[in-house]
């Protein structure tokens, strides 16, 4: 590289025409970022896009679609890594299509609190499951020749005031939890690039933190990788020096710091200069390892009705069954009559907000706004796109008379209910980046219009469109209770399906459902009258807002329950089938690679599939409660299925110091229907270990 070559890879702009005095260059395609290359060496651009859940919609500025994935927890919900790096693989591909080599996907932070405006774009709640996924996504992306990132890293778990809360936690418990989520990911994908976030973590911003980035991840975990910034996240020049390789969207920072500032810095101090070495390198080595310079993305039609099938898969596995009294589910296809109430249930299904936003061709079915003012505004109007639940339900139920009320007047609905063989009642609550929902109620009233239809008819199945975890007040009055997610492109066909038995569920919940907020480590949420929905602009300065995740350390989610004796509304790993499953007694092997070997067979009369959930129980230090592994299999009726669950050690030990130390003794496991639904305990002797 020439002098003048190199800090042309250290920071790229922000690619849409709404920021003043941005020039975008007429080689960069809209989207999320742009990154000039270096064509005398060959270094090809980097064309960046939103996000995990598909391509982009950016407002309709490319004036295209792509293919809607269901958000993170429905993938999260379908425990089946297979089938995430298929579906993160069509994502890639569908970008490629569109000339866009990095996407950047891989959300994986932990639910700490359920109502982060951001739970619909992550796995879940516990670290094994949310590290293997999101290893198979970023493996999925990275397959089609597209760089892939994992975010934001790290304890990026509130979005209101995001950019200037500081989360207070630990080393050790860190390292147990939301940074196990990371290592466990980054060891699996091979991410080409890490993003930092917006938050700060222990006083120092994520983006500028020696210990986050340079301390675990460069050196305890030796990522050879490039970190790049959050949008807006870079706060000064010396961010080089604390690990941060790339300054991403700059033009939306107080000042390019890693332009012509850093390159003045590297001409007078050699210290400047090594580190911009380095930074080079990291981002070239990724290019290269990534084949980004061999394998160019290329302009091309996408056969969107091949990826929407894919999308499918996801949606049928993602959808979890909750409660089912009576057997009201699967519904017949003779029934009579069905009254179909709510959550724009005539249109598509709900989609979650801010930059991860994707739409099918021809955009959204319904696009409501949702305030603001700007030229950002229209990126948090509330969408519904992908097929409609209620043609799907009239496909299913051909004879039967299908009506639809919208759910504005309680009277209309509880009128057609008490009408109708079965009602359907369509819930919905909408997330979106940039600010967290105040509680867990299903808003507009929503909850009051459930409890009256359940009174009229208690044939009433609820069907929840969410992007977390939500109260039920009315559970008990219920028929039966769906948790459909977010959809994605073929989202009304899998409900209907799952409704009418032609899809027998198989998702198990990847987070806890609490029975109240007073049960969450932290019932009043922090700072939740600081509302920043301009997600993208500017960052903190001044005021510091501590969150204290000491409160539950490692013990996030369905562990702080365990810890507090607390009940929940559903527990992780909760999900009910069509069907039903025996497992024979367990086996548990240690060596290198400790194992558990079950049979699981499906004693019912419908084909299904099963997870087999394996907690760590106790170790030589006492009870605990750690899920160590899972894996998901298909069974046919009146078969069985030998299953064999691989152990991850890092679950079986503590963190101290920044080494992982395992002392020998006997560990306990036992396998579960959910975290707390277990059986019988088996123990094996382990040997001590003790690595990094």
């Amino acid at each position: 590289m020439q002098g003048d070559e190199r800090t042309v890879l250290t920071h790229g702009l922000w690619a849409i025409p709404l920021i003043p005095n941005v020039r975008i260059p007429a080689e960069a395609i809209l989207g999320a970022g742009y990154v000039t290359g270096i064509p005398r060496l060959g270094v090809p651009a980097l064309v960046e896009t939103d996000a995990s859940l598909g391509v982009s919609y950016i407002a309709n500025l490319r004036k295209d679609g792509a293919t809607a994935l269901p958000s993170a927890t429905a993938m999260g919900s379908t425990w089946n890594p297979d089938l995430i790096r298929r579906g993160n693989a069509m994502i890639a591909g569908e970008a490629r299509a569109k000339g866009f080599n990095v996407l950047l996907g891989g959300g994986i932070n932990l639910m700490r609190d359920p109502r982060n405006g951001r739970t619909f774009e992550y796995f879940g709640e516990d670290p094994l499951h949310s590290g293997l996924l999101g290893g198979a996504a970023i493996d999925g992306v990275q397959s089609q020749h597209v760089l892939s990132t994992v975010k934001h890293f790290a304890l990026n778990a509130q979005e209101t005031g995001r950019h200037a809360v500081d989360g207070k936690l630990a080393d050790d418990a860190f390292r147990m939890s939301d940074l196990l989520a990371f290592e466990i990911a980054i060891d699996r994908g091979q991410p080409g690039s890490v993003m930092c976030a917006y938050n700060r973590v222990n006083g120092a911003p994520a983006c500028g933190s020696d210990y986050l980035l340079n301390r675990v991840l460069k050196q305890d975990w030796r990522y050879p990788g490039f970190v790049m910034s959050d949008w807006g996240a870079v706060g000064a020049l010396d961010f080089a020096f604390a690990g941060l390789d790339q300054q991403s969207g700059a033009q939306i920072d107080k000042k390019i710091f890693f332009g012509v500032p850093l390159a003045e810095a590297a001409a007078r101090d050699p210290a400047y200069a090594a580190r911009v070495a380095d930074m080079n390198r990291r981002i070239l080595r990724s290019v290269y390892a990534v084949g980004l310079d061999t394998h160019p993305p290329v302009k091309a039609d996408i056969d969107f009705a091949a990826n929407a099938g894919v999308a499918r898969s996801v949606a049928d596995e993602g959808i979890v069954l909750l409660r089912n009294s009576n057997a009201l589910l699967p519904l017949s296809k003779d029934v009579r009559s069905i009254a179909v109430i709510g959550g724009y249930a005539d249109a598509g299904v709900l989609s979650g907000g801010g930059s991860t936003q994707v739409q099918p061709l021809g955009g959204p079915s319904v696009s409501l706004p949702m305030g603001g003012e700007g030229p950002l505004a229209k990126y948090n109007n509330q969408t519904y796109h992908g097929t409609a639940p209620l043609a799907a339900i009239r496909v299913l139920a051909p004879n039967a008379k299908v009506t639809f009320h919208d759910g504005r007047y309680a009277a209309e609905a509880v009128a057609a209910a008490k009408t109708a063989d079965v009602t359907i009642v369509f819930a919905t609550q909408w997330m979106a980046e940039g600010a967290d929902v105040p509680d867990l109620s299903l808003p507009g009233g929503q909850d009051a219009l459930i409890a009256a239809v359940t009174n009229a008819n208690p044939k009433t199945i609820v069907v929840l469109e969410t992007g977390g975890p939500v109260l039920m007040p009315w559970l008990e009055r219920t028929g039966a209770v769906l948790e459909a997610w977010y959809g994605g492109v073929r989202g009304g066909d899998a409900i209907a399906a799952t409704l009418f038995g032609d899809t027998n569920p198989s998702g198990r919940l990847p987070v806890t459902f609490p029975a109240s907020l007073d049960q969450l480590p932290r019932p009043a949420l922090p700072y939740a009258g600081m509302i920043d929905r301009d997600f993208a602009v500017g960052t903190a300065a001044g005021t510091r807002y501590p969150i204290d995740y000491d409160i539950e350390g490692a013990d996030v989610g369905y562990r702080w329950f365990a810890r507090k004796n607390a009940t929940p509304l559903f527990p992780f790993g909760f999900g009910l089938s069509y069907t039903q499953f025996q497992s024979s007694p367990m086996k548990v092997t240690g060596g290198a690679q400790p194992k558990a070997t079950v049979t699981i067979r499906n004693t019912g009369t419908r084909a299904g599939s099963d997870v087999a959930q394996l907690y760590l129980v106790s170790t030589p230090a006492g009870r605990t409660l750690r899920l160590a592994g899972f894996t998901k299999v298909a069974v046919q009726p009146g078969t069985a299925a030998n299953v064999t669950v691989q152990i991850e050690p890092r679950i079986l030990a503590e963190s101290k110091g920044g080494r992982w130390t395992m002392p020998a003794g006997r560990y306990g496991f036992a396998l579960g229907r959910s975290a707390t639904d277990l059986g019988p305990v088996v123990t094996v002797s382990l040997p001590a270990r003790q690595w990094r």
